[in-house]
């Protein structure tokens, strides 16, 4: 009796396994920026657009705000599996490789169109540079253009010299370094304390992270609107995450990155106005630049270029000549 019952039972339990419907693949998304950040709604709206795609066979949690990995770490989680999928602001990671600055070069792409113009130039390199550190590009959207945020009025950057300043990637350190500043590598998720107990007294961004840290609660008077370049966050999988993929999933991650590139560059683009707006409706006088300080700047900015270029090589003669020919 036995004997005939076991292959029965095994045969039954075979069928309820293929009845079972298959687990759903669950992701971790760490971000550096709060909830509340147009980047990390962005992200979320991605994982809601891949979730549905995949009719939920992919199920990807947003992180934000640091509060699984640290913004600074989060490149190397993706990279090692500690997270599948992940989002940076590519140009903190230029001291690996040059390439990821190219955004960063002051007063290069001034404008979201120039901007974007030139990060699709230098797109294909970006790409293999993710590929040969373990990791496959999804989309990448950028912040308004940077300015200075300080305590006190800037005139020129005879005025930066001595200032305690907030850095985050090498093109803020090294501005820092040619005006005379004192810089601190510090993480948007660290800033605001920074600032409350006197750390950093400036800083230099775009005007939504004024925004989201509340500036005008810490002392912060004047943001200097000099457009000195536009930053972008990258969005990138662990290729290993990746391959295991069925190319349907893939397809639909690939989908939705290019539907979060198109509707988060539009989005920027309403967001910066209502910025500056809130910015100024709450004490923080926003300005352009003396014409003294935009010349000073630019001198800075002709400095970087020559550093950049020479640390890019080939790659960067070759993104920087193809962008200039489209202008």
């Amino acid at each position: 009796m036995i004997k005939r019952t076991l292959p029965s039972l095994l045969a039954m339990a075979a069928l309820g396994l293929a009845a079972t419907p298959a687990q759903a693949a669950k992701w971790d998304m760490p971000l550096a920026y709060p909830a509340s950040n147009f980047h990390s709604e962005n992200a979320a709206e991605f994982a809601t657009c891949v979730k549905d795609k995949t009719d939920g066979e992919l199920d990807i949690t947003t992180h934000p705000n640091g509060s699984l990995f640290a913004g600074n770490d989060i490149k190397r989680a993706v990279q090692t599996g500690q997270a599948e999928i992940g989002e940076r602001v590519t140009s903190a990671h230029e001291n690996e490789n040059a390439l990821y600055g190219v955004e960063a070069i002051p007063f290069i792409a001034t404008s979201f169109d120039a901007s974007d113009q030139l990060w699709q130039t230098a797109l294909p390199y970006m790409e293999d540079l993710l590929d040969s550190q373990n990791l496959v590009y999804v989309y990448s959207v950028p912040w308004p253009a940077s300015g200075f945020y300080t305590k006190k009025e800037i005139n020129s950057v005879d005025d930066l010299k001595g200032i305690k300043f907030r850095a985050y990637n090498a093109a803020t350190a090294r501005i820092a370094e040619l005006a005379g500043m004192s810089p601190m590598q510090i993480e948007q998720a660290e800033l605001g304390q920074a600032l409350t107990t006197g750390v950093v007294d400036s800083f230099m961004t775009s005007s939504t992270t004024g925004v989201d840290t509340k500036v005008w609660e810490m002392g912060i008077k004047h943001f200097y609107n000099v457009q000195a370049w536009l930053p972008r966050n990258t969005v990138f999988i662990n290729k290993k995450a990746w391959e295991d993929l069925d190319s349907g999933t893939q397809d639909a991650i690939s989908e939705c990155g290019a539907m979060t590139d198109e509707k988060g560059l539009e989005k920027v683009k309403k967001l910066d106005a209502e910025y500056l707006d809130t910015l100024n409706e709450n004490g923080v006088k926003v300005s352009d630049p003396s014409p003294e300080l935009e010349k000073g700047l630019a001198e800075f900015g002709e400095i970087m270029a020559d550093e950049w270029l020479e640390r890019a090589g080939s790659d960067g003669e070759e993104i920087l000549e193809a962008y200039n020919a489209k202008q």
